[in-house]
């Protein structure tokens, strides 16, 4: 029975910490920290812009394969008028959990501030070279049956040795 309230709390631990996920965790809600991934296909900029003046606070160009996680927390800032809140910030290897947030910065409170997402151009795409060198270069190489043609003599009679040379 000593197990059972070390197990409680453990589960309680679990349920009310977040995980830092873009779905929001376990118990995700709008106070909760805040996740972007970056990604080769969608290489993100994050910026914080000042409602009241449009002024840029924060900018963040997260490199490929990493992941900015911010929460704010209410009325720890530095000014109870123009910044009142502080976002805490880390920039973290995507798929990471938890962790601490390290870096912080004081922000306006929630209705002066914007969060803006923007994606960056990804990596284009190159065409391979038409004369690259194939897969299987010498005749020596290809599986026995082969021809240029394909048909009937690309098989063998027994498939379970298709591949046991």
């Amino acid at each position: 029975m000593t197990r059972l309230p070390l197990i409680a709390l453990l589960l309680t631990t679990l349920l009310i910490a977040g995980c830092y996920t873009p779905q929001g965790g376990l118990m995700s809600s709008s106070t909760g920290a805040l996740t972007y991934y970056s990604t080769a296909e969608e290489p993100k900029t994050i910026m914080i812009l000042d409602m009241r003046n449009g002024e840029n606070i924060f900018e963040m160009k997260i490199p490929v394969g990493k992941q900015l996680v911010m929460q704010f927390h209410d009325e720890s800032g530095d000014d109870a008028v123009y910044t009142p809140d502080l976002m805490k910030y880390e920039v973290m290897e995507i798929g990471t959990s938890f962790g601490s947030l390290n870096n912080s910065i004081t922000v306006p409170n929630a209705y002066s501030r914007r969060i803006d997402v923007f994606i960056r151009q990804g990596e284009k795409y190159e065409a391979p070279e038409p004369n690259r060198p194939l897969r299987t270069d010498e005749m020596g190489d290809r599986p026995a049956g082969w021809t240029p043609a394909g048909g009937k003599d690309d098989y063998r009679d027994d498939p379970m040795t298709t591949y046991d040379d």
